[in-house]
């Protein structure tokens, strides 16, 4: 029976000891923070995801837990709106829509798939690998070190597992020339099913829905921050406020406040991660670890669908062949899709005020909501 760790307790994460332990293997899964986070973005799960979470059996709880967005509409600085634009979902195979729910959600769905057949640690992460012919050596910066026959690094774009075995980030984060912060407002939204965009040149606010509560998206264009640090928080604050000063339209000055005093303020740069090879040895990286652009890229469904391409893959062969065979097929979803994320930017946050003309008139061309 293999012993797999996985570090990583997300998406990702989840999704594989799910499947590893229906293959025969051992999964152990260790978490830096403490528990389930009980915030995050909306994030969709469609595409290659679908069949996934099909056969998992998850769609009903993840139906229960959807958000009610199902248009958009632009909002000029006066506060007036623009016509509603619907957003259609596509549907799987079986007949499954593709669904979006908060992204702590859809983590907690797929924990609770798994948890009782896999170990999860939380509250420790992975401080040294060493590896030989037969296995892994891992030491914890809390627990005891344990030996793993492999080691998968779902721990997200600041990977501490790529860090050990592939090198520093610096080499294979690039930074993509935006960054995004995020946080609940905690109050219902202003338009129940709409998500509301409002965009200045290189900058953008939205107001999702969520499901009856509503969360603001500051999202900007601006060169890599020197120092640039994803858990200084006092830090974070500084470049959003510097990034929006000046801007009276809307809401925006109200939605800065209150995103300065939230507790829970998301704050990132959105990169994308280049390797020429996901797996060194006997340790793999995983989703957003491994490759694709944040926030542009369908993480989520990219790492659902991975996930079940690696477990399936290590269920026919030596670790060797199977990471092969992994990164093989699942680059022909994600390779496409990292490509595209430039078009993606300048959907959402034109760079001109030209461009913001031009995106909009464009979006008309989608059908009308209702």
């Amino acid at each position: 029976m293999r012993t797999v760790l996985i570090s990583g307790a997300g998406v990702a994460g989840s999704t594989l000891a799910y499947w590893l332990a229906r293959a025969g293997s051992r999964p152990t899964v260790v978490e830096r923070a403490n528990g389930q986070r009980s915030s995050g973005n909306p994030v969709d799960v469609r595409g290659p995801a679908l069949p996934v979470v099909e056969q998992m059996g998850v769609v009903d709880a993840l139906r229960a837990v959807a958000t009610q967005a199902t248009g958009m509409r632009f909002v000029h600085p006066s506060g007036r709106l623009s016509r509603r634009m619907s957003m259609p979902a596509k549907r799987s195979a079986a007949g499954t829509p593709e669904v979006e729910v908060p992204r702590a959600d859809l983590a907690r769905i797929l924990y609770a798939a798994a948890c009782d057949d896999a170990e999860f640690v939380y509250g420790d992460t992975i401080t040294r690998l060493d590896q030989d012919a037969g296995g892994v050596d891992v030491t914890f910066e809390c627990g005891p070190a344990r030996r793993f026959d492999l080691v998968v690094g779902a721990d997200g774009l600041h990977s501490a597992v790529r860090r050990l075995a592939f090198g520093p980030e610096g080499d294979f984060v690039r930074h993509f020339g935006v960054y995004v912060a995020t946080t609940p407002l905690g109050e219902p939204p202003e338009e129940s099913h709409d998500v509301l965009l409002y965009n200045t040149p290189g900058r953008l606010v939205a107001v999702h829905p969520a499901r009856g509560k509503a969360g603001v998206a500051f999202i900007f264009r601006h060169p890599a921050v020197p120092g640039f640090d994803h858990r200084d928080s006092a830090q974070h604050r500084r470049i959003l406020a510097q990034a929006y000063a000046g801007e009276r339209g809307w809401r925006v000055p109200e939605l800065l406040a209150r995103a300065q005093r939230a507790d829970d303020l998301y704050f990132d740069a959105v990169s994308r991660v280049v390797l020429p090879s996901w797996s060194a040895g006997r340790v793999v990286l995983l989703g957003d670890a491994a490759a694709l652009v944040s926030l542009f890229g369908d993480g989520s469904s990219m790492a659902i669908a991975g996930a079940r391409t690696l477990a399936a893959a290590l269920t026919e062969g030596d670790h060797v062949a199977a990471f092969r065979r992994y990164e093989a097929e699942h680059r022909r979803h994600t390779d496409p899709r990292g490509r595209g994320a430039g078009l993606a930017a300048a959907m959402l946050i034109p760079k001109s005020r030209a461009g913001v003309v031009t995106r909009n008139a464009l979006a008309k061309l989608l059908p009308p909501g209702r």
